[in-house]
């Protein structure tokens, strides 16, 4: 492998690949150069967060990432910021998502169902205990660590009991269509405790039936079967989870099953072992510090970059894969739903790029190049606006590189049956294929 090279540096944190972005953040593996423990860290661009108004969006993530802790959610250990960037550093999860487990394996085995469900009340639960509402919850953002244990991740769309007015009742919608709740989208105020666990009676059936319970290409039809709660549940369901799941997923809040409940059913106490962990008192004072434009703050930290491709060593390669399964290091199967891919290649980094970008243009991708980094735009609107590919590459050997095609927005269905392209190299060609196999360009 590659000898490590200088790259980027924040404090004592040196920065290595994308795991992934969105609008207004990107999240980097780092290493700490003194400890030697690996992290991820969460960047934020103070300018935009300023003109779009997300100071106190950003402001509540941080503050609810410090209030938890719980062996089941993702830790946040410190904050730095630059006179530009705001660092949130936090746990580094390297067993995947949940969601690839269900789209690799299909559905889980009920015992197994269950397992991650009772992780998922213990931290849900714990959560609401400290005015902690998550409002997304969904199979993408329950992560599992090299031993399989559950942490729920992204509190971007959390929201405090501070935000609670007066009739008791949050009143933001959000959260992912599949998954949220009637209330949620009636628009007229909902609890976000019995909002967060209607997403995890969906997700619960997911874990179980390999697929959604309210699915519907037209928006308003989907609605529809929600706020009836037009579902069934398949025949291998047991007959005490069938029961489980329809109490869950009552429209009705009000007579909807409460998490108390649920963690006293008789299904859900089966093999059930409640978390172990010590809680600590959380200080919420440094928040505020970190958006002092007097560029005084104690965490002040200054980012160093260089102009060429990051050299990745071997342990930072097999971070990328799941555990310590390395056959999950580079992509082999199409059929996957998933919101990246990676492969390598011989042959030169700048010749790579230019590849991709000839290939992009003609499917209607404005193209943005920076420090051997690409980003793909497409020029359509999809179900969840425009279609975005962030493309880094990584020299993981001399004369070998691997490449990373991610997607950093819009609908992850339209990035694997639309979209989705994947770069191989087949003796000294390049084969820019769709999920479809349809070739697009080769040279």
């Amino acid at each position: 492998m590659a000898t490590r090279g200088s790259r980027t540096r924040v404090g004592k944190y040196e920065l290595g690949r994308t795991l992934g972005e969105g609008t207004f953040a990107k999240v980097k593996f780092a290493h700490n150069v003194d400890t030697g423990e690996n992290f991820a860290i969460k960047i934020l661009d103070k300018e935009k967060v300023l003109k779009h108004k997300m100071i106190g969006q950003i402001k509540r993530e941080i503050s609810t990432m410090k209030l938890i802790r719980h062996p089941n959610v993702t830790r946040m250990y410190e904050v730095m910021a630059s006179k530009t960037k705001i660092y949130i550093v936090l746990e580094f999860v390297n067993g995947g998502e949940l969601f690839d487990k269900i789209a690799s394996h299909g559905r889980l085995k009920e015992d197994e169902a269950r397992k991650y469900f009772q992780q998922l009340i213990n931290a849900v639960d714990y959560c609401h205990s400290r005015g902690v509402f998550h409002r997304d919850l969904k199979p993408e953002n329950l992560l599992l660590d090299a031993n399989g244990v559950l942490k729920v991740s992204d509190f971007g769309l959390s929201a405090v009991s501070q935000q609670v007015r007066e009739d008791g009742l949050l009143h933001t919608t959000c959260g992912t269509p599949n998954y949220v709740a009637p209330e949620v989208i009636n628009n007229k105020g909902y609890d976000g405790a019995k909002a967060d666990l209607w997403s995890c009676g969906v997700i619960l059936f997911v874990l179980m039936a390999g697929y959604l319970p309210f699915e519907d290409s037209n928006l308003m039809q989907l609605y529809k079967k929600i706020f009836k709660a037009d579902f069934n549940c398949p025949s291998w369901f047991s007959t005490s989870a069938k029961k489980l799941i329809k109490r869950i997923l009552d429209p009705n809040p009000e007579t909807r099953i409460s998490i108390s409940e649920v963690i006293g059913n008789e299904w859900f106490k089966k093999g059930y072992k409640p978390p172990v962990f010590e809680s600590e008192d959380v200080s919420l004072a440094d928040v505020d510090a970190i958006f002092n434009e007097s560029g005084d703050c104690k965490n002040l930290v200054v980012e160093q970059r260089e102009e060429r491709p990051l050299t990745m060593n071997a342990f930072e390669l097999i971070s990328t894969s799941q555990g310590l399964n390395l056959s999950s290091l580079f992509e082999k199967q199409m059929g996957l739903v998933k919101r990246q891919t990676r492969f390598t290649s011989k042959c030169p980094a700048n010749e790579i790029i230019s590849k991709i970008e000839e290939a992009a243009m003609p499917l209607g991708f404005d193209v943005k190049k920076s420090n051997y980094k690409m980003k793909l735009q497409g020029e359509k609107t999809g179900r969840k606006g425009h279609l975005s590919i962030a493309t880094e590459i990584f020299e993981v050997a001399p004369s070998l590189y691997m490449v990373e095609l991610r997607k950093s927005g819009g609908d992850t269905l339209e990035f694997h049956n639309v979209w989705y392209f994947k770069l191989t190299v087949i003796g000294s060609d390049f084969l820019i294929v769709n999920v479809d196999s349809i070739i697009i360009s080769t040279n």
